[in-house]
């Protein structure tokens, strides 16, 4: 009997160093692969101090977004509803004025994404706040961009009734790398909209490059989570997970911004749920910033195993890096430097470009602001 408990032992500790190793090697798989889009990337700057942070632009207005496309040739939206093309070897700016597009607090001409196939069909998709009736909503159009006439033709209009408000209008779309667009919304000042998986306010949305809705989305519509109060940023991991960041409560309840994996399906818990007080069925976040601290993260960005999201609020850009059975490390750059960041964004050039968003009435406007900045990556290195 004593020989056969000692066998048992010696097999279930097998099986354990074996489960181990395994969830060891998943972990860092998972975490700390290199962003597979841009691992071989690798800026050559040899007469540059890699700590030298370029102003590339200045003097925008709420830049919002910001696309690459091609080298030193960049489009940026401004919220006051221009879209900017900015081509560096010539110093030439174009502005395009965007119709119907209604800027009012926090809405206004928000996010923008290149079609993944844009070198073939020039698709361009925009996050648009507009006003009719008196009512505010939020939607996602496509134009064909004429990069010879710097004109948008063929306007189409995506996804619509997206409700909008002063307030909470998310406006952050990205293509996944199922090649599909995601599309943050915010609650747009009603909570409990959050909770109906019949609204799109307070979501994380996903539908086709055409507007039309996967077959697989959770609940036969755009939805693809629900529960989230101000997401205005995605990411991919190098295993193709989807995560966002989120504006938390203000007023009395402030704090508690989140950065979160998303779940197909996932509720994310606003209004009941905040910081570590979540409820049955809602998943909690991966990190926030409990409450006597503020992000006020506005973007998402992820490489060579952390995520980047830039603060407003918090004046400056945060890295987090994700640790096996240990707490998430959060390394802070630029803290006040630049004044308030709405994004950061790796670009295939393999430089991150930052908006400042100091000329939105909330910050300190300092010359030439608002700002694009261009960072080499080893700038962020600890």
């Amino acid at each position: 009997m004593n020989k056969f408990l000692v066998a048992l032992v010696g097999i279930l500790l097998v099986i354990a160093a074996t489960a181990f190793y395994f969830r060891e090697k998943l972990i860092a798989t998972f975490f700390f692969s290199p962003r597979k889009n841009f691992e071989n990337i690798q800026p050559n700057i040899p007469d540059k101090d890699v700590n030298e942070i370029e102003v590339l632009m200045t003097d925008l207005t709420i830049p919002w977004e910001i696309l690459y496309l091609s080298e030193n040739d960049y489009v940026i939206t401004e919220r006051s509803g221009n879209l900017v093309r900015y081509t560096k070897s010539g110093d030439q700016t174009t502005r395009i004025p965007i119709q119907g597009v209604h800027h009012s607090g926090e809405g206004g001409l928000l996010g923008a994404a290149l079609h993944p196939d844009f070198s073939s069909n020039h698709y361009l998709y925009l996050y648009a706040t507009t006003k009719e009736q008196n009512t505010l909503s939020n939607r996602v159009e496509r134009y064909v961009f004429d990069l010879e006439t710097n004109t948008l033709k063929e306007r189409r209009i995506i996804l619509d009734s997206i409700p909008g408000a002063v307030y909470h209008d998310g406006g952050r779309v990205a293509f996944g790398p199922d090649g599909y667009l995601y599309v943050t919304t915010g609650d747009a000042g009603d909570e409990e909209a959050a909770q109906n998986r019949d609204s799109l306010a307070g979501k994380i949305l996903r539908i086709k490059d055409d507007g039309s809705i996967p077959t697989d989305n959770p609940f036969d519509n755009a939805v693809y989570s629900y529960g989230h109060r101000n997401p205005q940023g995605l990411a991919w991991d190098s295993a193709g997970k989807l995560w966002a960041s989120e504006h938390g409560p203000s007023g009395g309840q402030t704090g508690h911004d989140e950065v979160n994996m998303i779940v197909k399906g996932g509720n994310y818990g606003w209004p009941d749920s905040v910081g570590d007080t979540v409820l049955p069925d809602t998943i909690a976040p991966f990190i926030h910033s409990g409450s006597e601290d503020t992000w006020a993260p506005a973007s998402l960005e992820f490489y060579n195993g952390s995520f980047f999201f830039a603060g407003l609020r918090g004046e400056r850009i945060y890295k987090l890096t994700p640790q096996a059975d240990t707490m998430p490390q959060l390394t802070e750059f630029l803290g006040g430097e630049y004044g308030r960041l709405r994004t950061i964004k790796l670009l295939p050039d393999g430089y991150f470009y930052i908006l400042s968003s100091n000329t939105d009435g909330r910050g300190s406007m300092k010359s030439g602001d608002d700002k694009v900045l261009k960072v080499h990556p080893r700038f962020f290195e600890e």
